[in-house]
């Protein structure tokens, strides 16, 4: 073997040491300050202050674990009581923020918060933190936990939140609409008539409208959307907040409602959605008609359209829809007609 060989062998050895001790060195300093974390987090959860015979709601992350606080750690640890919505979800939660759980966990859904709230209410009397948990977010936004509230509040017991993750402000926030006036009006109804007539009646609305809506029901809601305000309103689809894939489609009502159908929108959603301007507010705003004035234009529609008289009112019940965006009762307008022509 030449020399050259043997300084070659020398250098690719040496630079492998130096690379074994350049891992090992990184996956320490790795290991470090993953613990340097996990100490920081167990110190802040410690000096957390937990209310006795209190009753606490606590908003949970809504897709990055790295969203929980400390307060929500403490009180996962400490609390006497954790009423979930979820009990599997709260413990999947709780493995991953290396929480253990040792207060009683007792299941809090929508089908049984108002029977268990005066039960958990009883033991708040004496002395027990109660943790009101939902899957993600906020209790009360879309979510159990109003009935022991307002039971808490009839009681005289006290209630107290602990912050944390919300799709309604997220999605707010990155909308890019504006943020000083806005209303939140949780799901888009399910039924089309339903979500049409709750659509007619924020025609004129002038904040900022947010949404839920899901994926089997967005393009239907899209369309519904398309119909109300116009394609040109502006809006904006956020979904799977906070996580890797995190989106935000932002534009008109038109453009959007094309990106869901070319390119369909997967996980739960936020749809916020621009208020009217003073024109469109103004054009929208509801004409407080009576049954009688609406037989009136009914009968001036059918004789200068040539319609018959139920296709006319027909129209005229479609065109003046009731403040609250129903219709007016076909049936009366008619007898109304028919009182008139008697």
């Amino acid at each position: 073997m030449t020399s050259a060989e043997n300084m070659a062998d020398e250098m690719i050895e040496q630079t492998a040491e130096e690379q074994t001790v350049l891992a090992t060195g990184n996956a320490a300093e790795s290991a470090d300050s993953q613990a340097n974390e996990t100490s920081a987090v167990d110190a802040r959860a410690a000096a957390v202050n937990i209310p006795t015979g209190t009753v606490v709601l606590a908003a949970t992350p809504i897709g990055n674990i790295g969203d929980a606080s400390a307060r929500l750690v403490a009180l996962l640890e400490r609390a006497d009581i954790v009423a979930a919505e979820d009990t599997r979800r709260l413990y999947d939660l709780a493995r991953r923020l290396g929480v253990y759980v040792s207060g009683r966990v007792v299941a809090y859904h929508d089908h049984n918060e108002r029977s268990k709230a005066d039960g958990l209410l009883d033991q708040v009397e004496t002395g027990a933190t109660v943790l009101v948990v939902s899957d993600a977010g906020m209790p009360t936004i879309n979510d159990p936990g109003l009935a022991i509230v307002r039971r808490a509040i009839e009681r005289g017991l006290p209630v107290t939140c602990a912050p944390g993750p919300s799709a309604v402000l997220d999605a707010l926030a990155l909308s890019g609409l504006p943020t000083d006036r806005f209303c939140y009006e949780g799901f888009l109804p399910r039924k089309h008539s339903e979500r049409v007539q709750a659509l007619r009646a924020l025609l004129p609305e002038r904040r900022t409208i947010v949404f839920y809506e899901t994926p089997h029901r967005i393009a239907d809601s899209m369309d519904d959307l398309l119909d109300a305000f116009g394609p040109n309103r502006p809006m904006a689809l956020c979904r799977e907040l906070t996580k890797d894939y995190e989106q935000v489609r932002r534009g008109s009502i038109g453009e959007i409602r094309q990106s869901v159908i070319d390119e369909p929108p997967r996980g739960e959603m936020v749809l916020v959605i621009g208020g009217a301007s003073d024109e469109e507010a103004e054009a929208a705003a509801p004409n407080s008609l009576s049954v009688e004035d609406l037989a009136v234009l009914a009968i001036d529609r059918a004789l200068e359209d040539g319609l018959r008289i139920k296709d006319a009112i027909a129209q005229v019940v479609q065109e003046h829809p009731l403040p609250d965006g129903s219709l007016a009762n076909r049936k009366q307008v008619y007898a109304a007609v028919l009182e008139m022509k008697s």
